[in-house]
């Protein structure tokens, strides 16, 4: 794992806790340290905060993924507004942890982004909804519905014949919505199936993705794909 964080308490602090965990950490203090050191020996994944001197946090992860790199990457930032928290998704971020922050939902993010299995099918626990007949057709490589298609080896995912840029964290999110097309799925179970945590219900995380999720999926004149069904969760359907 490689840590960069200028905040030399917290960088010290996290460092200790992770290596506890069992992490192998790596950290760093600058942006110019941790690009040099992700080329030098890649990591599993990178925790970054994002206001650092020089190379912030947000073009670390601009750099990389204009690389090609793929690496999970966990943002750590002291901003809490959400149009903040978009620009760490656009640069490239699979998630986020918002300071000051509890070092177990650290650890439960980074068991999450680490997870290389695909998330399985929900079964009926999720709150229902018809299908109108309309299941989801599933392979061991491929899912799609709704106008949706999933290649599940390469990690691509089309609207109709647009590609989709997806981060890790969308795509995963994107398959469960896939997978339960016309079933609405709670807060909890999403946030079960995708993070392996509940971070409660005064948590906007689940807010932030489905939103930029919305706004890579959605086309003018198309029909929105992901509903909201206040207090109880999401779907994905066409109507």
């Amino acid at each position: 794992m490689l840590l960069a964080e200028d905040d030399r308490a917290i960088r010290h602090a996290l460092e200790r806790a992770l290596t506890l965990e069992g992490y192998e950490v790596t950290a760093v203090a600058d942006g110019v340290e941790a690009l040099a050191q992700a080329h030098k020996t890649p990591p599993d994944v990178l925790v970054l905060d994002v206001m650092m001197p020089g190379i912030d946090g947000l073009q670390v992860c601009r750099v990389l993924r204009a690389e090609g790199d793929r690496t999970p990457i966990l943002m750590l930032t002291a901003l809490v507004e959400t149009a903040d928290r978009i620009a760490g998704l656009d640069a490239g971020a699979d998630d986020y942890v918002v300071k000051p922050f509890d070092v177990e939902e650290v650890f439960a993010r980074l068991r999450a982004l680490l997870r290389r299995t695909s998330p399985v099918p929900v079964g009926g626990g999720a709150a229902g909804g018809e299908n109108g007949g309309r299941e989801p057709q599933l392979s061991d490589r491929q899912v799609e519905a709704a106008g949706i298609r999933m290649d599940l080896q390469a990690r691509r995912a089309w609207r109709g014949k647009r590609e989709l840029e997806l981060t890790r964290t969308e795509f995963e999110l994107l398959e469960l919505l896939v997978r339960n097309a016309g079933i609405v799925l709670d807060h909890s179970t999403i946030y079960d199936r995708i993070w392996g945590y509940d971070f409660g219900p005064g948590s906007k995380n689940l807010a932030v993705y489905v939103g930029y999720l919305r706004r890579k999926l959605d086309e003018p004149g198309a029909p929105q794909l992901i509903h909201t069904v206040r207090g109880v969760g999401y779907v994905l359907r066409e109507d």
